[in-house]
């Protein structure tokens, strides 16, 4: 009965322990000496600056400072700090690049925050089995350079250039998950400090199988937990064989139904395409200001191929067809290396380019996904809603698999904005909700988005997350605040 006590109220109440006393960003001399005992003095620090570089991600939510930030060098000081936190009540928020836009990191009830980025080793690489495994201070990018010789990559890619430990924790995507999946499809296993310490191998220690029918898929518990439920510390992750030939385009359309219906058009002719984004005439504009492309500013597909040269051929003739039938405009081919990154870090770059559109506004994204056959009415809906509502944002999204994003700027001390920008977020969130859809496609629930999680998988699933939580997380010390 004590324990479903706890488990029942783990987060009606603050933490206490060393600092019971003391009020938050005051952490006990004693607590902080415990831990520089873990770490070492160098990888400890209480000073504000560095504090609020760790309380804020790149969400429009304000900076919540953690009490202290210290940097382990393995997983045994990850397992000894989670150990100490757990023992005196502190809570522990995890922190890998900080590219979040769902206010993952701020640390609402202080605590410490965990830096994993000196973790940066890459330690097993099997060729033959197409699986590697990382430290969470290895980037998406880091990874692909190391695998530059090896004739794979890894292709799940969001954009920033975030940690891939942190990447399983949001259960990210990107722009490549219409032909590759996401981060679901491609994490093998996981090692875990769980909040008391003990350490977890999701899959069990060393394995990376593709498929397995043994007992529950922990795995899958942990890739979009968002650090509420442990701190993962090395991923085991599927890699796939680099393209023979890739092939990307740009086509623009007279409207956004036109654009979307080849979207559409597109899957169901079973085209291959690794990446469809969308991309409106406002988000056209801005990215022709801030990436110096030329454009035409108008609803656009940036589109990319990837296979034998003679399947490309075939897939850019089929996909041609298409696009030509529903309107499209200046379609150009892109083939060589350079102009094809070009438009791609483009792409990645439009959200600093809807950023430079309201110097000094913060943005937010919204992140809904539905299924393919409702996105033309969701898409054209938003449209017509966001050009009537007076904010000033733009739209932007991995439309091969029903993601998009409105990015909206708001001037943070606005409240009256502030407002109106969350009203139109939930009015979207609840729109996708009733096509069948979700109210977060890749950037996770973290403190803005509890409601809606309610809303979609209902009392009984969001119980069914609490115990889960209560079990692995009695004390409710894992990143409090998030998701539930």
């Amino acid at each position: 009965m004590a324990r479903l006590l706890r488990a029942a109220t783990w987060g009606l109440f603050p933490w206490r322990g060393y600092c019971s006393q003391k009020a938050k960003g005051e952490l006990c001399r004693d607590f902080v000496e415990a831990l520089k005992a873990v770490v070492g003095g160098s990888h400890v620090s209480t000073a504000m600056v560095v504090r609020e570089q760790h309380g804020r991600d790149e969400s429009v939510h304000r900076c919540e400072p953690p009490d202290a930030v210290v940097w382990p060098q393995n997983v045994e000081q990850v397992s000894r700090l989670a150990a100490l936190c757990y023992r005196q009540g502190v809570p522990i928020i995890p922190f890998g690049t900080g590219t979040g836009l769902e206010g993952g990191v701020c640390a609402v009830q202080g605590g410490v925050c965990i830096n994993l980025t000196h973790m940066d080793r890459i330690l097993e690489l099997n060729l033959e089995d197409f699986s590697v495994v990382v430290e969470p201070g290895v980037t998406r990018k880091a990874l692909n350079v190391h695998l530059r010789d090896s004739g794979l990559w890894f292709p799940v890619d969001p954009g920033a250039d975030a940690s891939l430990c942190g990447m399983a924790a949001t259960g990210a995507s990107g722009t490549n998950a219409v032909r590759y999946g996401t981060m679901r499809d491609n994490v093998l296993n996981l090692e875990v400090v769980l909040p008391d310490g003990r350490l977890l191998h999701t899959a069990g220690q060393g394995r990376h199988f593709r498929k397995s029918a043994a007992g529950y898929n922990l795995t899958g518990l942990f890739v979009g937990s968002e650090g509420t439920l442990g701190l993962i510390t090395a991923t085991t992750l599927r890699l796939h064989p680099a393209p023979e030939a890739i092939v990307a385009a740009t086509c623009a359309f007279p409207s956004v139904q036109a654009a979307v219906d080849s979207t559409v058009h597109i899957l169901q002719a079973a085209v291959p395409v690794a990446r469809i984004e969308f991309l409106d005439e406002v988000m056209m504009d801005a990215c022709n200001r801030y990436s110096k492309l030329n454009c035409s500013v108008a609803p656009t597909l940036f589109l990319e191929f990837h296979g034998s040269q003679q399947a490309l051929e075939e897939q850019l003739q089929r996909t041609e067809e298409i696009v030509q039938q529903n309107g499209a405009s200046d379609f150009s081919w892109a083939k060589a290396a350079e102009e094809r990154s070009q438009l791609w870090t483009a792409r990645h770059n439009a959200w600093y380019a809807a950023l430079a559109m309201r110097p000094g506004c913060k943005g937010y994204s919204t992140d809904v996904c539905v299924p393919i056959s409702r996105l033309p009415e969701i898409l054209v809906q938003t449209k017509e809603d966001l050009n009537a509502s007076g904010l000033t944002g733009s739209i932007v999204g991995h439309v091969g698999d029903g993601n998009f994003h409105c990015i909206l700027l708001v001037n943070p001390d606005d409240a009256e904005e502030l407002g109106r920008v969350k009203a139109f977020a939930e009015q979207l969130g609840r729109r996708a909700l009733a096509l069948h859809g979700t109210c977060t496609g890749e950037h996770g629930i973290g403190l803005g988005k509890r409601q809606l999680l309610r809303e979609e998988v209902g009392a009984v699933g969001v119980e069914t997350m609490r115990q889960l939580k209560a079990v692995l997380d009695p004390q409710g010390l894992m990143n409090p605040g998030k998701v539930l």
